[in-house]
């Protein structure tokens, strides 16, 4: 198929999983980049006319939950879905945009983010739209594909919108698919904040952080993630001082009695001199710091 676009059809056991279940779930599905059937999605969507606080909230918490790789899944808009998807990016971290398009450059929408679609398909991610090549977009195609949007994710979240908005449209998909539905609250007054509070009285977590989504998800909340790397780093620099408690020795030699992964070690090994745990007699022999004198 041109450009590089790829159909897949709900037999296909490749098929995403949670949308295969939503009703009217796409028979075919064209997507560019790859495309998988298990993985944690969460989608993240808001207005194309954000506030600066609105911008801030999507780039940390898009961020946040990026690094503790949820894929995000939003709709290429401008505004919430742009930044949603470009601080995914830009952490080289894998990001789905649902187009109400086709996916040839002719007919992506907006024409402002066929760059951004481009990232995304380098940064691993992946385009997906139900419209075959050459499809324009319309009120009803942009609409419709906010099912897709939510019935590929676990959960979905609404930075900012007004009442009547396509991010209401997602959420209340969300809430049909039985998907779990959060919001950030803002300013009372504020027209964009109608949309998220009326969605928290209709029963949406409302978040203010990261850990609010991951742990409704039962996902490993940031300082749990934190602590497991700070646990595997501290287990790698004991298995090495172990090592060279019995005598110094040379980094093959300290690669093959642990077992380490060699760029693991060489990192391992360069933090521990900086920490003056051990230090490099020459010739890429360590020892451990008290020993230097070998």
């Amino acid at each position: 198929m041109q450009e590089g676009i790829n159909k897949i059809t709900i037999e296909d056991k490749n098929y995403p999983q949670l949308l295969k279940k939503i009703k009217k779930a796409p028979k075919i599905l064209y997507y560019k980049g790859k495309i998988y059937p298990n993985e944690i999605c969460f989608a993240i969507v808001g207005t194309r006319r954000f506030s600066s606080y609105g911008k801030e909230t999507t780039i940390k918490i898009a961020r946040e939950l990026s690094e503790s790789n949820v894929i995000i899944v939003s709709g290429l808009a401008p505004g919430v879905d742009t930044f949603a998807h470009t601080t995914a990016v830009e952490q080289k971290k894998r990001t789905i945009a649902v187009l109400g398009t086709g996916l040839d450059r002719k007919s992506i929408y907006p024409k402002e983010n066929i760059q951004l679609s481009e990232r995304i398909l380098e940064a691993g991610g992946c385009l997906i739209s139900e419209y075959p090549p050459g499809t324009s977009g319309s009120r009803f195609t942009f609409p419709e594909r906010n099912r897709i949007i939510s019935g590929l994710s676990q959960g979905v979240l609404v930075v900012e919108a007004k009442i009547k908005s396509g991010s209401l449209i997602t959420a209340n998909y969300g809430f049909t698919q039985n998907r779990k539905v959060f919001a950030i609250p803002g300013p009372i007054y504020a027209l964009n904040s109608q949309g998220p509070h009326f969605l928290i009285k209709k029963g949406a977590k409302l978040v203010d952080n990261a850990n609010d989504v991951l742990q409704e998800l039962d996902l490993p909340t940031l300082e749990q993630i934190h602590n497991k790397a700070q646990e595997a780093e501290n287990l790698e620099q004991r298995l090495i001082l172990n090592i060279l408690q019995q005598e110094a020795l040379e980094i093959d030699e300290i690669i093959a009695k642990t077992k380490l992964n060699p760029a693991i070690t060489a990192s391992t090994i360069t933090i521990l001199e900086m920490k003056e745990k051990i230090k490099n007699l020459g010739g890429n022999k360590y020892a451990l710091w008290q020993n230097n004198n070998q």
